[in-house]
């Protein structure tokens, strides 16, 4: 079994501590150590070892986290599951071989629910040989079918053995994110506070800072653009705030310019991560800059015809559902474009996300990030659509903060466009919608459903 001794020991030291703040309750280290014992010994009773493929269905709570932890004890493969899944549920559980089922929701029996599954992908096999536990995460499928990786949670496990600065984290990305897990983790290994919102919408976020003397906010770009939307930040005391980082998709340089002058007191900082590489260290250049450094100890990077190409020791074992991505001598090419500056690096989209007009390459990143300074603009999203002239068009589409007759908002985005962006870059295709065009991860959707 992998051993969790030093991470326990860590807990023992501070056991007095509040380690999660949920509901309204406070939980110590030293009712987190005993309720991993409680839950192992349930585990070890009901037949959960070595090499099992249990999911952990449900949200961040003190008891997913003590189950979390006796599972990974235990060296089983753990597939987390968050709320976000919706319908992809049961699809996912057969993909990565689930045998148990743990859910952890208000009013459910937490006792683990069999399947009679048996493991018998090489992936699984394989890990199950090396006696570590596994972590299985699926991508978000805003671009495309879902993939299933598969990390040794061993070498995910290890950048954390190396103490950091102890904060009060409010945790933002899901549990079954790469993001979540990595906050998850810094959070206990350094034995500080865990902090859960009630709701992830911008008034509740802000309460619980203020309530919780909150520290540090990992959040999404569409979030803290839904924090300036709804103002939010001005109802509440934030004082506490001293750290905000950001990931998971592009960063409009608006809404960072305009998020760092409401909050002067925060440093912002750009983080970078995949779900099949992990977390990379990263530094900003400056608070409201978007070049960054990333990399760090356990990574390399190079920049091969302006994309980003990682080498990573804690990269996954493979997908379960799809082609490895990486070369013969372990690189994997992001998709992200990039352009450099010394050792700094400033995203500029997906490769997926790139938009052909006529052989030129629009951004919708750039082309959001100028609409966003129109007036009575709420949000915007930017996508190609195919044309049988210039192989694809611009489209935007607009959220609005009050009615507008569309006729007028048509002329007047067009007058804005002109220049601001080259022609090729103007939307062609203009639409007013409704409802938020982002998913319950907070990450903005460029494909129409």
């Amino acid at each position: 079994m992998y051993d969790l001794s030093w991470l326990f020991e860590r807990f023992r030291e501070s056991r007095d501590q509040i380690f999660m703040i949920h509901a309204g309750e406070h939980f110590n280290y030293s009712w987190l150590l005993d309720r991993i014992q409680l839950r192992t010994e349930e585990y070890s009773a009901a037949g959960i070892k070595n090499g099992t493929v249990a999911a952990l269905r449900g949200d961040y709570s003190p008891e997913i986290v003590a189950a979390l932890l006796s599972l990974i004890e235990l060296g089983a493969i753990i597939v987390p599951l968050s709320p976000a899944v919706g319908g992809d549920e049961s699809q996912f559980m057969d993909i990565a071989e689930v045998d148990a089922v743990c859910t952890f929701a208000p009013g459910a029996d937490t006792s683990p629910v069999r399947r009679s599954l048996e493991a018998r992908h090489p992936l699984n096999l394989e890990l199950r040989g090396r006696g570590n536990p596994g972590l299985v995460l699926f991508s978000s499928g805003s671009t495309g079918k879902s993939k299933g990786a598969l990390h040794d949670f061993a070498l995910l496990l290890e950048k954390f053995k190396v103490r950091r600065r102890k904060m009060i984290t409010l945790t933002f990305l899901m549990i079954d994110h790469i993001g979540g897990i990595n906050t998850l983790l810094h959070v206990l290994s350094n034995t500080g506070t865990v902090v859960v919102s009630k709701s992830r919408i911008p008034d509740e976020v802000c309460a619980t800072i203020e309530r919780n003397r909150v520290e540090l906010l990992p959040t999404s770009p569409t979030f803290l653009n839904l924090l300036l939307v709804s103002e939010a930040y001005s109802r509440y005391d934030l004082s506490s705030l001293g750290l905000v980082t950001y990931g998971t998709e592009m960063m409009p340089k608006r809404t960072l310019d305009r998020v760092a002058e409401m909050l002067p007191h925060v440093t912002f900082q750009q983080t970078y991560g995949l779900s099949e590489l992990g977390i990379l260290r990263s530094k900003s250049e400056h608070s409201n800059s978007l070049w960054v450094k990333v990399g760090g100890e356990g990574f390399q990077t190079k920049i091969q015809d302006g994309t980003l190409w990682i080498k990573a020791q804690s990269a996954m074992l493979g997908y379960y559902n799809a082609p490895s991505p990486f070369d013969e001598d372990g690189w994997m090419n992001t998709g992200d474009a990039v352009e450099t500056q010394g050792d700094y690096v400033r995203f500029l989209g997906r490769a997926t996300e790139i938009i052909n007009v006529g052989g030129l390459k629009v951004y919708p990143s750039e082309v959001e990030d100028a609409l966003l300074e129109m007036t009575n603009v709420e949000d915007v999203t930017v996508s190609g659509e195919p044309h049988p002239i210039t192989g694809n068009v611009v489209v935007a589409r607009f959220n609005l903060r009050e009615p507008e007759d569309f006729g007028s908002f048509k002329r007047r985005v067009r007058e804005f466009c002109r220049g601001k962006l080259e022609a090729f870059k103007i939307p062609a295709r203009i639409e007013v919608v409704e409802g938020d065009q982002f998913s319950a991860r907070f990450k903005k959707m460029r494909r129409r459903t």
